[in-house]
């Protein structure tokens, strides 16, 4: 159950619907990300990672 007073209520249903689903292929991409930055690093490699990274852990704390 998510934390707060009426935070279910914060998204119409279609809205949470898409955001539940870009999260669910966020995982796969962190993970080739980060194959990738391991294989060819770079500096917008390393950036794209870092991003992945926190909307994913954001998402999992329920910050967003």
């Amino acid at each position: 159950m998510r934390n707060g007073p009426f935070k279910s209520y914060r998204f119409q249903f279609w809205t949470r619907r898409f955001i539940d689903g870009f999260f669910q292929i966020l995982l796969p991409l962190i993970l080739f990300q980060l194959i990738r930055t391991l294989l060819f690093p770079s500096t917008f490699d390393v950036i794209l990672l870092a991003v992945f990274s926190t909307l994913y852990i954001a998402h999992l704390y329920d910050w967003i």
